[in-house]
């Protein structure tokens, strides 16, 4: 894991509700749904010279997921694009940021689960931090397989961007006690599902796999991946796909917004190579395509109206 306290989010200046405040100021209420249940949803969204990544994509998911739990008073878009817009001026922010975005079910009127005691509407937070991909691409990650189950959509829907990431962070922690870097979470019937924080690949003679989206996340940097598979004339395929199919893989990656395209070399134990020519072909296409879906800073600036 490359995270560390970077010195230039010291003094940052952070969105909450309707303003900015500093970074030492920055808080929501006890009250907030946030803090009472979990009771949030979020997207992490990545800053490049050309601008926002899949900006669109993600404010898209976001609404579902907000719709999916039903908030009220939702933010309008234009409202969440000034407050981003806000946030990276104020900042000085114009590369290499990560974007947490998140949206609560709001302040209650006294503590408890029913969302009617949420009265005064949804609390938005752009969370905008100097920082660097999450792990080192050239180098790859190390992933042990957890006893903990990713959720089917029996359980708590996948598809929901939700804040309630427990079992994501005990598959961490078992990863953080097995000294790998990630945790590879199965679903209910013993198949891959995805990492702890992101989505898998896997590469096999020539054909590239991907878990089925039931119990995962349907990333958008997955989508994107599964697109240049389809324009390259790769074969991409979604199916269940077994531990020992990822342990005698040609290769395996995982995707997503906080690391882009990162090798997996080593799953419990086993090494996997991650010099493989479909790899690296599609990497150096993501790459390629990354400035034709950034949205520029300033088409983000508005009045906001919601």
């Amino acid at each position: 894991m490359l995270q560390t306290f970077n010195p230039k989010n010291k003094d940052i200046e952070i969105w909450v509700k309707d303003g900015l405040f500093k970074r030492s100021d920055a808080k929501v209420s006890v009250f907030d749904s946030s803090v009472q249940g979990g009771d949030a949803v979020w997207e992490g969204i990545r800053l490049y010279s050309d601008g926002l990544f899949c900006l669109d994509q993600h404010l898209n998911r976001l609404y579902h997921s907000a719709k999916a739990l039903a908030f009220e008073d939702i933010p309008s878009e234009a409202f969440i694009k000034n407050a981003i817009y806000e946030t990276l001026t104020q900042n000085q922010m114009k590369d290499e940021v990560h974007i947490r975005l998140t949206l609560t079910r709001g302040e209650k009127i006294t503590s408890g689960m029913d969302p009617r005691l949420n009265q005064f509407g949804c609390c938005l937070i752009v969370l905008a931090e100097h920082k660097p991909l999450v792990y080192n691409n050239q180098t790859g990650i190390k992933v042990i397989s957890t006893a903990v189950q990713r959720n089917s959509p029996r359980h708590l829907d996948s598809k929901i961007h939700h804040n309630n990431l427990l079992n994501n962070i005990l598959a961490k922690i078992q990863a953080n006690f097995a000294g790998v870097d990630a945790g590879l979470m199965l679903d209910a019937y013993g198949f891959l599902a995805e990492l702890n924080g992101s989505n898998l690949f896997v590469i096999r003679k020539g054909v590239v796999y991907t878990p089925t989206a039931d119990a995962c996340l349907n990333g958008i940097t997955r989508s994107m991946v599964m697109s240049i598979c389809q324009s390259l004339s790769i074969p991409i395929v979604e199916k269940n796909i077994s531990l020992s199919e990822a342990y005698s893989a040609d290769s395996v990656f995982a995707t997503g917004s906080m690391g882009e395209l990162t090798p997996v070399i080593e799953i419990d134990g086993r090494s996997i190579s991650y010099h493989h020519g479909l790899f690296d072909q599609i990497a150096t296409a993501f790459q390629a395509i990354i400035p034709l879906h950034c949205e520029p800073i300033l088409s983000l600036k508005s009045s906001p109206t919601g």
